[in-house]
């Protein structure tokens, strides 16, 4: 339940257009609607500005389109996340404005928000096989309201590929590195710029990165100050963390 959808129903109820049974019936699922399976946050919008974000991978399409169901009537924007094509399908019988996002394994249904943090987010991913994990983030980020930029392949291998973008380096406000394999990327980029860095480990690459682990401690273990680390894979993570961080400098900046 967004603010919009609140704002809606008082609004409504004031004006006498449904009656006071009606109006605690609606209010009543605030805490969160049990369907059996799932247990939806319908409160989470109000307490933290954005709806519960639906992780899609290990649910059935029939699942998830419940869920979806119930979600739009009172959100106006919904995030699935690790969504497959067959999950996309079962979405789109209950919600037409759905959009699939292949890049990032995800579903918008509902528009993109307008752009509500000026401040530049960067996501870097060190391979194009990072690609997926670095562009969940930016997706994240940028329906929460961010204005994202993206630079893929620019790994370690290649550095001159990563310096040839400086200058859009030091303008962001917050960077996301998405690696597999060693994982040294974010803490180059760090030693480049001012801006926090968030180290999104990737499960790619041979035997010995045991599948993002050798990448995550890499990063854990980077000497440079001022990197935040998420979990191997979570480019949702770290979207919505540097969401916070750059609404964050946006109203320091007011």
């Amino acid at each position: 339940m967004d603010q919009k959808y609140l704002e809606n129903l008082l609004n409504n109820f004031r004006d006498g257009k449904i009656d006071i049974n009606r109006t605690i019936e609606e209010l009543k699922s605030l805490p969160y609607k049990d369907l059996g399976f799932a247990k939806i946050d319908s409160h989470r919008a109000l307490r933290r500005g954005f709806p519960e974000v639906i992780y899609c991978e290990g649910k059935t399409p029939d699942q998830v389109s419940q869920i979806v169901k119930e979600m739009v009537k009172t959100s106006s924007t919904i995030l699935g996340m690790r969504a497959d094509p067959e999950v996309f399908k079962s979405i789109k019988k209950v919600a037409k404005n759905a959009e699939y996002f292949k890049d990032a394994r995800a579903v918008l249904i509902g528009e993109k928000p307008k752009i509500t943090n000026t401040g530049l987010i960067l996501v870097i991913s060190a391979g194009t096989a990072d690609m997926p994990v670095a562009s969940e983030a930016a997706l994240t980020a940028e329906v929460l309201g961010n204005n994202v930029k993206r630079i893929f392949d620019a790994g370690v291998a290649g550095i001159h590929r990563l310096l040839s973008h400086r200058e859009t380096l030091v303008k962001a406000n917050v960077i996301i590195v998405a690696a597999g394999m060693e994982g040294a990327l974010p803490g180059i980029v760090g030693g480049l710029v001012s801006c926090p860095v968030i180290g999104v480990p990737t499960s790619i690459g041979y035997g010995t990165s045991f599948n993002g682990l050798s990448a995550l401690l890499t990063m854990l273990n980077s000497c440079v100050p001022g990197i935040a680390v998420v979990n191997i894979d979570n480019g949702f993570g770290a979207g919505y963390l540097a969401h916070l961080i750059n609404s964050g400098k946006q109203e320091l900046s007011k």
